[in-house]
Formats: structure tokens, sequence, C-alpha cells
């Protein structure tokens, strides 16, 4: 017995080497062996990204533009590398894009899912169970197909990713699933036809789940518990209910509000329902909102009882509620009570602006000794590309990057500022900038990484927008900076408004934090003056240099840069 459970115990692991010891497959460099023509098929009404080249620069945005036969039928247009879209019949066609001196040719046809048998009424939608081990099967290959596929997350195949995982025979095998291995994966397969060897690209969507069955039944958040709500009569009344659904693969909610007539439980009448509000998360499950509107209450409806039902394929919570009547009266003025809440209400707006004026004082007081300490990143930019920023991103040599802001180049000073401001910042003026999509590690923990970066930058600097104001990483970035400000071993923070169109920028939906939405007025900002007259744009630069840390203090300067810096960009120049 001791000598078979020694044998077991050997040869185990070499089983589970084959999949799961980060085994990946070496780099497949016959795949695509011509990388200036690039041949690739893909599915009507499946998602499709246009795979990346390695860049000159990873802040340039390859872009891929019509060419050809059918280009007056679609004027203009362009896709980004990296960026998904869903593949329709009309993008079948040539594309080109100019990289590194070189020009490359993409060519993208679109094939109809009922054209073949291969693309018909296939599932290309996976739940994972988080913690267990999975395989993704690449759509259009079974058990006898041994065919070689690459897979890819996103824009990165998952051969280079830090994660358990192995390809074999078409399928990707994931060891141990996560909340993060939720995604869009494309598998690439070869394929041959008159000679030209396509790759064919499927996409399937994964979801990380922690169950496929509901783990139990609903459970109503509001109201907390049966109870009365006041209503004024002759007034419109709202019922709402607020439901908590564990996640399930099929999904379908269900919250009635009844009413009772004169607390008769049989007598039950369902009232008209708004179209419910539905919030999803795949690792909590789901929220559910039923309001029902009473649009005028009367007598009687104080003399009956709403109750609110939720219901799933495990069970059902509900809650009863009844109404009482809203006492209209002059209110008695009690003078300790008026002081209390008087006292009260200081003591909150003086909170309020305790906060505000801490921020002040880190920001324009507590700036002198900061440029003193050594840290690793003088610069953490953080933005948000827009659409027009990705049409327009070519690096320039510093040169005449220089000389194009002197000689008051229309044309490129009215490029986006989140392509324009990098290469100013790093090429011209020598500053050390940190960017996470080029400086952190991929596969860490985002917050981690975002509050770890800030800590280790002199400065953060962020590019508002309303894309930047409804993106919840950047705002949390934002709010990162605004905590390590109240520090006092926090980095400066300033920021720079690309758009003060509209007061909506202020309410993004989702609402921002009340910390970052304080924060942003009463921090140090700029305003890009894109668009503007020259002597405004001039005086942008001047206020954004002033603004800087002295670079001369970093300890991981260039010296070519700084001497550049030291020399041509004083203020006074630009």
């Amino acid at each position: 017995m001791k000598t078979g459970s020694v044998v077991f115990f050997l040869i185990l692991p070499m089983s589970l080497e084959a999949c799961c010891g980060n085994n990946h497959p070496k780099k497949r460099t016959g795949l695509m062996k011509n990388m200036t023509h690039m041949h690739y098929k893909a599915v009507e009404g499946e998602h499709f990204m246009i795979p990346c080249l390695k860049p000159v620069h990873q802040l340039v945005q390859v872009v891929w533009s019509r060419i050809g036969k059918g280009k007056e039928d679609h004027e203009g247009l362009t896709f980004n590398c990296g960026r998904k879209f869903l593949a329709e019949a009309k993008y079948s066609g040539n594309y080109t894009c100019l990289q590194s001196g070189s020009k490359l040719f993409f060519y993208l046809q679109v094939v109809k899912r009922n054209s073949s048998g291969r693309f018909s009424d296939e599932d290309s939608r996976v739940y994972l169970l988080i913690g267990q081990g999975a395989k993704i099967q690449c759509p259009g290959l079974d058990s006898s197909d041994h065919s070689e596929a690459v897979w890819y997350k996103e824009s990165k195949a998952v051969s280079e990713q830090q994660r358990a995982s192995c390809e074999e025979n078409g399928e990707l095998r994931l060891c141990k699933v996560s909340e993060h291995d939720t995604g869009v994966y494309f598998c690439d397969r070869q394929v041959q036809e008159r000679g030209v060897t396509w790759t064919l690209r499927r996409a399937v969507n994964a979801t990380a789940v922690p169950h496929l069955k509901p783990s139990g039944p609903p459970s109503i958040m509001f109201p907390d518990g049966s109870g009365t709500e006041e209503a004024e009569l002759g007034h419109s009344h709202t019922l709402t209910c607020e439901v908590s659904f564990p996640f399930e693969r099929t999904f379908s909610p269900t919250v009635r509000w009844f009413m009772h007539h004169n607390g008769n439980t049989e007598n039950m009448t369902e009232q008209h329902t708004l179209k419910p509000q539905q919030a999803e998360d795949t690792i909590r499950g789901y929220t559910v909102t039923q309001r029902s509107i009473i649009r005028e209450v009367t007598t009687q409806h104080f003399n009956n009882t709403f109750t609110c039902i939720a219901t799933n394929s495990v069970g059902n919570d509900s809650i009863t509620i009844k109404l009482k009547k809203k006492i209209k009266g002059q209110s008695v003025v009690v003078y300790p009570v008026a002081s209390l809440l008087l006292v009260a209400g200081l003591g909150v707006a003086l909170h309020v602006k305790w906060l505000e004026l801490r921020l002040i004082y880190r920001s324009y007081v507590q700036q002198g000794n900061r440029d003193e300490e050594e840290r690793e990143f003088d610069v953490f930019l953080s933005f948000v590309w827009s659409d027009s920023s990705a049409g327009d991103s070519t690096l320039l040599p510093p040169s005449e990057c220089f000389s194009r802001l002197r000689s008051e180049d229309e044309k490129f000073t009215h490029r986006p500022l989140e392509v324009l401001l990098p290469q100013v910042l790093e090429d011209m003026w020598g500053y050390r900038l940190c960017l996470l999509e080029r400086d952190v590690l991929p596969g860490g923990a985002y917050t981690h990484d975002v509050v770890l970066s800030i800590q280790r930058s002199r400065m953060l600097v962020c590019l508002l927008s309303a894309d930047y104001l409804s993106s919840s990483s950047a705002v949390f970035v934002l709010e990162s900076g605004v905590k390590a400000l109240l520090q006092s071993a926090g980095p400066k923070l300033l920021l720079i408004w690309t758009s003060r169109s509209s007061a909506s920028l202020l309410k993004p939906d989702p609402p921002l934090p009340v910390l970052v939405q304080r924060a942003l007025k009463v921090l140090p900002s700029l305003d890009w003056t894109s668009g503007k007259s020259a002597g405004a744009t001039k005086n942008f630069w001047k206020s954004l240099l002033r603004a800087m840390p002295d670079p001369r203090k970093s300890p991981n300067r260039h010296d070519v840069q700084n001497v550049y810096f030291t020399s041509q960009l004083q203020p006074e120049t630009l």
C-alpha cells in the first residue's frame, strides 16, 4: 500500500504539469510570416479586433484606413488596432497603415454566419466557474479536429500573460478561474484558400461567475422590512421595492406590487409598475428596482395594504407597506432644538470646509519640500483616450515638436492634449513619466498598482474630460491622488480641463465620489486652449511649465534632455 501511494503522488504532478504549470507553448513564428500583408477572416455579428503590431512608442495608436474598391461607399472608414467592434459584411475590404516608415496592408473578409455549417448556431458565450479549472473551445472546432489555434484575451496573447494556462487541440485551458478572467477571447486558426493563408479569428465572450444556478431566493433590501410610509392626500406617491437576486445563468427577475383591499389578503389587485431598473454584477448578482406610482392618493388607499413580492427559481421574498396620512400643520419653533440644529449645521459646514481648506493648504502652501523628495517618477499622467485622439497620435522628433510650438503651427496645436502632452513633458521637457499602460506590469492588482505608482511620483496630472469623469478606473486614479495629497508625503496634484463646455461634466453618470467633487472645486487647474488664439496657447504652456516640478532635481533625468530643457524651453521662449 505504501509503495502504491508513493507511485501515485509521483505520477499526479506529472499529469497536472501537462497543462497547469505555466506550460505555455512556444511562440509560433510561422503563423504570420509576411507581416506587411495580413489576411483575416471574421464571422458576421461576432466581436473582432484588428491585431496590433508592436509599435515604436506605446502611446502611438495604429489606425487602419480603408483603401481600394468599396472605399467610396464607406469613405473615411478606419479602425484602431486593439479595439473591439462587431463584424459586419460592409467592413470587408483592404486596409493600410503607415508604421515605422513601412506601409502595411490588412485584408479583412467578413463571412456570413449562415454561409457554412461551421458558422451556424454556435454558442460563442461561456461561463467560467471561479476557483475551478475551465476549458474554452474555439468555435467551429470539435473533439476530432486537432487544428492548432493561438488564443488572445483582448489584444494580448494568453501565452504572454502571467497566469497558469495552456493551449491544446484548439482549446484554451485555464487552471484556476478568477473574476479577472471575464472578457472577450479570440482564437486564431490558419486556413488555406487558393494558395493564400488566411487567419480565421473567432470570438468567445467569457464571464467568470461564482455559480451557474441561484444560490438562494431573492432578498428585498428596501424597504427594510414591513412598515408604514407617509403619503399626502390628493398627491401622487411612489412605492419602491429594491431587490437583490443571486446570480444565475438565465436570469428573468419577477418583482410585482399588489394591493389588498381592506386588509383582505385573498382579494389582491396587481398594481401597474414602471419598467424595472436592473444592475448586473456577475460576482454578487443582480439588483432590481421596481416602482409603482399611485397617481392620486385617496382616503381608500389608507385602508389598503401594499405588498412587494420578488421571486426566482429557488423561492421568494415579500414585504408589506401600509400608508398613513401625512399631517400638515404649522411647526412650532422650539429654541433649544433650533439652537441644537444650528450648531449641528455649523459643525457639518465646518467639516466640509475643513476638508477643502486642507486640500488648499496641501496644494498651494506645502509644495516647497515636495520638490526635494526623490521619487522614481516626476509625473504620473492620467487620461482617457478620446475618439479624436486615436487618429492623430503620431510622435514627432523633439526638435520638430519644439519648432512647431514656437511657430504657432495651427494644425499641431489643435492635436488632442492626451497625444501632445506626453511628448512635450517627456521628450521635450525631460520629465520621467509614469503611464499605467506602459510602466506598470500587467497581471497585478489594479488598485494596488495605481496607489503605488502615485506614491512613487512627485506629481499627479489628470486630463479631465467628460469621458474621464465617466470612467470608473480614471476617477479611481483621481480619488487616490486626492487621498495621497491629504497625507504629508503625498505628491502635488494638477488638473487640466480639456473641456468645460457644460456643467454636466460635474454630474456624470455614475455620480462622482464626494471627496472628488469637493477636490474639483479647490485643486489647482488649467484650461487647455485648443481652438483659441495663439496667445492663449502660449499662456497655457507657460502656466503649465511654472506648475511643474523642477526636472533638474529628478534622480532619473536624462542629461541630454535637461540640457535641451534649460537652454530651449524656458517659459519666456514659449
